[in-house]
C-alpha cells in the first residue's frame, strides 16, 4: 500500500508522530527528514533537547548553534555520534562542509573548521543520534498511521523553545489535520 502523493516522504519534509505511535523514542516527536531514497530514510528529532551544552562536548561549535545551546536527542540510532543541521544565511554563500537537504536547509560536516562555517548560517543545531528506517520501513509506518507527513518551514529546526513544535506544526496544516493539535496529552481524561 503506497502513501498518497501528499504523504510521500522526501528530504526536507517533517514526520509528525500520530497518537497511534507508542514507541517512546518517537512519541509526540517531530522528525526532519534529511535523506530519503530506495534504501530507506534518515532524519533527526527536532523537539527533544537534552541538558548537555554543546560547548561541553564540541567546544568549538558552542557559540555557533542556535538557542538553546544544547545537544538535541536526534534519535535512537548512533547516539554517540553527532549530526548538525544548518540554515544558510545567503544562498550565494554556501560554505565548505555544507550539503543541501532542501532549499537553504542542509547538513553541516562537523569536521569542517568552525571559522569556515561561522557567519554563513542563520541557524544551526547539533543532534546526538538520528532516526533511521530501512527500505520501505517508513512507508509502512506511514501507511499504518504512525506518522503525518507534512511540509517543513525553514525555522522549524531552530525553535528556541521546541516543546510546542508538535502542536505548532499540526496547527498550521490544512483541514482536519490541524484539529489534532488540540488533542489532550491523555485523551482518556477528556
Amino acid at each position: 500500500m503506497s502513501a498518497p502523493p501528499s504523504q510521500q516522504p522526501r528530504a526536507g519534509m517533517l514526520l509528525v508522530a500520530t497518537p497511534q505511535l507508542l514507541d517512546p523514542n518517537f512519541s509526540d516527536t517531530v522528525v526532519l527528514l534529511l535523506d530519503v531514497d530506495d534504501n530507506g530514510a534518515l532524519g533527526v528529532v527536532l523537539n527533544r533537547p537534552t541538558a548537555v551544552a554543546v560547548s561541553e562536548v564540541l567546544a568549538s561549535w558552542g557559540e555557533v548553534v542556535a538557542q538553546p545551546e544544547v545537544l538535541f536527542q536526534g534519535g535512537p540510532v548512533s547516539t554517540e555520534g553527532a549530526l548538525a543541521v544548518g540554515l544558510l544565511r545567503d544562498s550565494g554563500d554556501v560554505p565548505v562542509g555544507f550539503r543541501e537537504v532542501s532549499g537553504m536547509l542542509g547538513v553541516v560536516d562537523l569536521d569542517t573548521p568552525v571559522e569556515l562555517i561561522d557567519g554563513s548560517l542563520t541557524g544551526m543545531r547539533i543532534f546526538a543520534g538520528y532516526a533511521g528506517w530501512g527500505a520501505e520501513q517508513l512507508e509502512g509506518e506511514i501507511a499504518e498511521g504512525s506518522w503525518y507527513v507534512v511540509p517543513s518551514l525553514p525555522l522549524d529546526a531552530f525553535q528556541e523553545d521546541p516543546t510546542e513544535l508538535w502542536r505548532e506544526v499540526l496547527r498550521r496544516q490544512p483541514g482536519e489535520l490541524a484539529w489534532h493539535s488540540t488533542r489532550p496529552v491523555d485523551p482518556d481524561l477528556n
